[in-house]
């Protein structure tokens, strides 16, 4: 392998990517943080939790990446960091190219990423009407007269398939799909250019889910909109993405195109995730690798590899050095044995 091949590369130059036609990014993030401090007691030293730890992509306008892993690997605290919820302990991140650690710029940048949540009754006001809800970033965000606003609600609200009489309902009233239909135009009634989707069909039937992602991809095309997919189901995310980012414990293990990943994933990991995706037909299914042990608690992360502890394929030099993400066959790969 030749010194070229190691070199880490850039998220716009993924395979697969056209470089007369690639969009500029509307989304980078560069070795995002976050980091907690944990009291562990009265004479015991507060720990440090590095839930996210030096993640990079960049997002183009229409695309979708789908970031995957179990639970415990950072997706959800890379939401909130995504979405300005809570800043980043380091690294950086820029919207439409503007610094989000600008406060200045913070408050417009917040309109400009929307996030739809994995509950849609709990994230709904209760004591609103549908119109009042999706009324409200309106109303905070925009000039808008009353009657523009209802213009934009009642066609937004057409496009995700809600009725007229809908919008003078409460969230009560709908079922679980419906319900997320709702977030969901929510989330779109400020057009944003990003939106972070959180686990947004697992709390749903399976009828049900594939509904609301076919939702998804036609306001995409609509809008232009960027999407994170955040999801640990990954025959959805095979249906959604164009990229699949694959984290454990806060670090991205492989990084690059949707198809080159399922067609032939690199990393242990990520070959043990794809190999548990139910497949109906005898021809796509794989054989199941299994990976044996917990998660490591991130208050004590191991050294080395993360994953050394659990891989099949572990040296024992991987207990001794971290890797880096290199390039390896049109993707980037944290791994030093393949």
């Amino acid at each position: 392998m030749s010194a070229a091949d190691d070199a880490p590369m850039p998220a716009s130059s993924m395979p697969g990517a056209d470089a007369t036609t690639v969009a500029a990014p509307v989304l980078q993030a560069r070795d995002l943080a976050r980091h907690y401090r944990v009291s562990r007691g009265w004479f015991a030293p507060a720990a440090t939790v590095r839930a996210l730890d030096g993640v990079s992509f960049e997002l183009a306008a229409g695309k979708t990446l789908a970031v995957v892993g179990e639970s415990g690997c950072g997706k959800s605290t890379l939401a909130r960091a995504l979405t300005l919820i809570e800043a980043p302990s380091a690294g950086t991140l820029r919207i439409h190219g503007r610094d989000a650690a600008d406060a200045a710029a913070r408050k417009a940048l917040r309109r400009e990423v929307q996030m739809v949540f994995q509950n849609p009754y709990a994230a709904l006001n209760p004591r609103k009407t549908i119109a009042s809800t999706l009324a409200e970033p309106l109303v905070i965000n925009t000039t808008l007269g009353r009657a523009e606003r209802r213009e934009r609600i009642e066609a937004l609200a057409a496009k995700v398939g809600l009725r007229p009489e809908h919008l003078q309902r409460y969230p009560h009233m709908f079922s679980g799909g419906q319900r997320q239909r709702i977030a969901i135009a929510r989330a779109m009634v400020m057009q944003p250019g990003i939106v972070v989707a959180d686990e947004p069909t697992s709390a749903l039937d399976l009828s049900i889910q594939a509904q609301i992602l076919n939702l998804f991809m036609d306001l995409q095309e609509e809008f232009g909109t960027g999407y994170v997919f955040i999801s640990h189901n990954l025959a959805v995310v095979e249906h959604v993405a164009d990229e699949v980012m694959v984290m454990y414990l806060g670090r991205a293990v492989e990084h690059g195109d949707k198809r080159r990943i399922f067609a032939r994933p690199l990393h242990p990991y990520t070959q043990a995730l794809i190999s548990a995706t139910p497949a109906l037909r005898p021809a796509d299914r794989r054989q199941r690798i299994r990976i044996h042990g917990e998660l490591p608690s991130p208050l004590k992360p191991p050294t080395g590899c993360a994953f050394h502890q659990r891989c099949p394929l572990a040296l024992p030099r991987c207990a001794e050095v971290r890797p880096e993400l290199r390039k390896l066959d049109g993707r980037l790969v944290a791994c030093d044995v393949i």
